[in-house]
């Protein structure tokens, strides 16, 4: 049975269409995709209503990818495909555009898709890190007054960019800012068209590997990697108990990641061809701890809020009493 879709356009940006055929045509990524290896076990989700999950393809993503490869959805009672993305805002705006009806997203990247979407609702917090979203500078760049350009993606690159050059005693207008997506990035500080970049893994460490060094994290200015799973409203008031499902499955998985990152690591090996060696490198950077949202989290958002409106990148701010829901986690999710 598939729990319905709001019915409208497609988005533009690599993400997932509604059959899975068209979901691995439409997303350009150098991984396989993949639907989990539990898709196939008819027998255990023959009859489970399916819920459609958006999601990037790195490690930080390890609970949903373990919860998928160990059947940890349907022992729940919702079968779960996995829509996977390029990640940035296309999970959230798979939500937008009714071709998944939750997602794993930045609470950066959430935020400026609110102030567009009145409908998407933030459930809760799966994970968070100071230390997953790294700086990165080209080699012989010893000081961050010496950057003249760098590349960003959008949503929490961007915002991470402008309060790394703020705490570097730096005016963010100074420095030229290129918007690029994460695969292309380390490849523009090989060939020296950047000075540095603030992004999440593996893409920090390709571009260690291809002439920089990691010089640091965003927890060293005051900036957090939040993640949130979101719904549409419009799907979610009909099926808050389906939602609880997903995430009592994904808190569950976060605790085995938790106590064994070599398990999530093998389980993103499983889903997006990520090394294991690499994955298992980085997990324990990331914590995999399912919460509600508190106040420190809409604190947070008014700040990003406030950041893209002086960017003018969005035009208003999401009712953040509303879209934030506090609560929503203790009575559906545990």
């Amino acid at each position: 049975m598939y729990v319905g879709s709001k019915g409208r356009p497609g988005i533009t940006r690599g993400v997932a269409a509604r059959s899975s055929l068209a979901a691995c045509a439409a997303l350009a990524l150098t991984t396989a995709c993949t639907a989990g290896s539990m898709d196939s076990a008819g027998a255990q989700s023959a009859g489970l209503p399916t819920v459609r999950v958006a999601l990037g393809v790195d490690a930080s993503y390890a609970p949903l990818y373990l919860a998928e490869e160990h059947g940890m959805f349907e022992k729940e009672g919702v079968h779960v495909e996995l829509i996977k993305t390029e990640g940035g805002p296309a999970a959230a705006q798979a939500v937008t555009a009714g071709t998944a009806q939750m997602s794993a997203s930045a609470n950066s990247t959430a935020l400026s898709l609110m102030a567009g979407d009145s409908d998407l609702r933030a459930l809760g917090v799966f994970q968070s890190s100071a230390r997953y979203i790294k700086v990165v500078l080209r080699n012989g760049i010893t000081s961050p007054r010496q950057i003249k350009t760098m590349a960003s993606v959008q949503g929490i690159g961007l915002y991470a960019t402008h309060q790394y050059l703020r705490h570097n005693g730096i005016d963010p207008k100074s420095v030229k800012i290129l918007q690029s997506s994460a695969p292309e990035i380390p490849g523009m500080l090989k060939r020296g068209s950047i000075d540095g970049y603030i992004l999440f893994e593996p893409w920090a460490s390709k571009g260690a590997a291809a002439g920089g060094h990691i010089a640091g994290y965003t927890g060293d200015f005051g900036v957090m990697s939040i993640q949130w799973l979101l719904a549409d409203q419009g799907w979610l008031k009909g099926h808050e108990e389906l939602a609880g499902k997903v995430f009592k499955a994904v808190a569950a998985a976060d605790k085995i990641v938790s106590d064994d990152p070599q398990a999530g690591a093998k389980a993103t090996n499983q889903q997006v061809k990520l090394p294991v060696a690499d994955a298992a490198k980085v997990l324990p950077e990331i914590t995999f701890a399912a919460r509600g949202i508190q106040k420190a989290d809409v604190t947070d958002a008014q700040k990003i809020v406030d950041f893209l409106l002086g960017q003018e990148l969005i035009k208003k701010s999401p009712a953040l009493g509303t879209t934030l829901l506090n609560g929503w986690y203790e009575k559906h999710g545990q």
